[in-house]
């Protein structure tokens, strides 16, 4: 039986921890307000397979399209994976700006892009395990499979991609101004 009660990440603080001798640049919460963990910023590597292919501006843009794109689509299953969508691409936006490609070889597992984000922004690890728990309704509704989530889990991933969005764009040093609506151009 459904609750009344969210789970989605409710109270974000979009402060910057860019004070002096501060490394990291992302907000000290995660999804649930958790207490900030002591990290710095680490540059790790990466299998170059593993990084994207875009700068990260242009994942964090391709993010912000995508949840528009996913706030217009009615059926529930879609818009969950539209968001989840989303969110991944702004977790590709960190990959891009603090991962550094691992030193040639034999290329490493498949890895899950949430996992990889936790190794270079360890603030966000409230944030990965949060995504990387809707991975499987993500691909499940991909496929088309009816009912696997409700209007209410659609609208709540949507909501927690667009919070986890804005911290990843304040972290990494890019501002976003919502559009208002209803003004003239």
């Amino acid at each position: 039986m459904p609750t009344s009660r969210s789970t989605a990440p409710s109270n974000i603080s979009r402060a910057s921890a860019s004070s002096a001798g501060l490394a990291s640049r992302f907000p000290a919460t995660g999804p649930t307000g958790a207490a900030p963990r002591p990290v710095g910023r680490q540059e790790l590597p990466v299998p170059a397979h593993a990084l994207p292919h875009r700068t990260p501006r242009e994942l964090l843009t391709l993010a912000r399209r995508g949840l528009e794109e996913a706030a217009e689509i009615r059926t529930d299953g879609m818009r969950y994976a539209t968001a989840h969508l989303a969110a991944l691409r702004a977790a590709a936006a960190v990959l891009a700006a603090r991962a550094t490609p691992a030193a040639p070889g034999r290329r490493s597992r498949v890895t899950s892009v949430w996992s990889l984000l936790v190794l270079v922004a360890p603030e966000l690890t409230e944030w990965a395990a949060f995504f990387a728990a809707g991975a499987s309704k993500r691909s499940a509704a991909e496929a088309g499979i009816p009912r696997v989530v409700s209007a209410r889990e659609a609208d709540d991933l949507l909501r927690a991609a667009e919070q986890f969005i804005a911290v990843v764009e304040v972290g990494l040093g890019f501002s976003y101004q919502p559009l208002l609506e209803g003004l003239a151009s």
